[in-house]
């Protein structure tokens, strides 16, 4: 009887769908997150699984949404690839032939494929002729990481700018981050506030907080920060050592108390692709860190250069034959360009609160576990 409220003249009901109620492995009582994962084909009729798909679904298409408006192009990269983005070697090869038979001119492709790991490479294809363009497609890591922060399987959003450099790379990274924010905030509510309350207190706060200019330093100077601080750390932080998550939470977390862009770090643990800077020493690169978190974004302005980067490839033990038609886009003309991904996995992660990785995909894919 409150005003505005529709009401319904009910003449009969029929039961649709049965269930045992002693079999029915979703009780009326709060289940662990743990207990959930193990029936991931169910988990989405609880509240916060449910809440946390459908904000999911918001921030894909405010991912869209994002690029859309800035005359971006959409490119879909290829699942199945020949070539290594990243150089780790962390492949999940793709093949056709019986165990044990390895003449591969007799597999289906007639060479090693792979399941693509990043579809950057591609998309640099297009921006040189499209301009701006992203994929956002499932990427694949055969990294055996058992870890809240890892899947074997996850989704990348990935733009590509030509005339690019790695200053408006930063720009573009901060504008996507906080248009993503920004779009949980106003067409979420009600599921924020659920997260706010039951799982992550401060879940708002911390979304509201992350509106404004983000710090950037360099590497070095991110390494005198972490020099001079008193707080003991676990990993080495000298220069030339890899930042670890706990570097990256102090940053942003307690030295800036705010989102903080990284750049400009060694060449050593950097990709064959992002370009030599005129020290020799490091590469044009960037990591955005969020509190909570840490690394969210990673990008860098691409090698243009046809000779340093057929160095680059060769030197991080590469195939040059395989890569050819990359160097070509340099070979047939080519631009300063620049770039970034993201993981959408652990964006969903920073949005919700949920601290473990695999509540924010409907099937997590992990080592040993390829159910449902």
């Amino acid at each position: 009887n409150k005003p505005g409220v529709l009401e319904m003249q009910v003449s009969g009901r029929a039961i649709v769908g049965t269930s045992s109620a002693e079999d029915y492995p979703l009780q009326k009582k709060r289940r662990s997150l743990e207990l959930l994962r193990t029936i991931a084909h169910l988990r989405s009729r609880t509240n916060a699984l449910g809440a946390a798909f459908r904000v999911r679904h918001h921030l894909n298409f405010a991912c869209h949404e994002f690029f859309h408006k800035r005359g971006f192009f959409h490119v879909a990269s290829p699942i199945l690839t020949a070539a290594d983005c990243e150089g780790t070697g962390e492949l999940f090869r793709v093949t056709t032939l019986e165990p044990g038979k390895q003449d591969l001119s007799q597999d289906f492709f007639g060479k090693e494929a792979f399941l693509a790991v990043s579809g950057q490479l591609n998309a640099e294809a297009y921006a040189l002729s499209h301009s701006k363009v992203y994929t956002f497609g499932p990427t694949f890591r055969a990294e055996n990481s058992n870890t809240s922060r890892h899947l074997s399987e996850f989704w990348m959003i990935e733009p590509e700018v030509a005339f690019a450099n790695l200053n408006d790379n930063m720009d573009l990274a901060q504008s996507f981050l906080q248009h993503i924010f920004r779009y949980a905030l106003e067409h979420c509510p009600e599921d924020l506030e659920l997260f706010d309350k039951f799982i992550h207190p401060g879940v708002i706060k911390r979304l509201e907080e992350a509106l404004v200019p983000f710090e950037r330093i360099t590497y070095t100077e991110a390494i005198k920060i972490l020099n001079s601080s008193n707080k003991k750390f676990t990993f080495p932080h000298n220069w030339g050592d890899s930042l670890q998550s706990e570097h990256e939470r102090y940053l942003c977390e307690e030295h800036f108390k705010k989102p903080c862009i990284v750049t400009d770090y060694p060449a050593t643990f950097k990709a064959f692709y992002m370009r030599q800077n005129d020290d020799g020493k490091t590469v044009a690169a960037m990591d955005v860190l969020i509190p909570q978190v840490g690394e969210i974004i990673g990008g860098s302005q691409r090698e243009e250069r046809y000779d340093l980067l057929e160095k680059k490839i060769a030197d991080g033990g590469l195939s040059t034959k395989t890569l050819q038609w990359y160097l070509d886009l340099r070979r047939f003309g080519s631009t300063p360009h620049s770039g970034f991904g993201v993981g959408f996995e652990r964006l969903v992660q920073y949005v919700t609160g949920l601290e473990n990785i695999r509540d924010v995909i409907p099937f997590p894919r992990t080592p040993g576990h390829v159910d449902f």
